[in-house]
């Protein structure tokens, strides 16, 4: 690749402390969410999957998926 087409890399901005605190309370708040629906999707049956539209194939790899995504 032509180095002249490159673009630079976003210079990161520093956080302050409670910043950075709400960044990390929010990311372990959508962590814990996350886990919280799959235990519930977990627990559907058939029926109610077909009622949702999600196959017993897609709900198994959302249940595999790792707890930060």
């Amino acid at each position: 690749m032509d180095p002249s087409l490159e673009m630079p890399l976003p210079r990161r901005e520093r956080l302050s402390l409670p910043g950075r605190l709400s960044r990390l309370f929010r990311a372990i708040g959508q962590c814990r969410e996350r886990a919280r629906t799959r235990h519930l999707l977990a627990q559907f049956n058939d029926q109610q999957l077909a009622d949702i539209g999600i196959s017993h194939s897609e709900r198994m790899a959302e249940l595999e998926r790792p707890f930060w995504q």
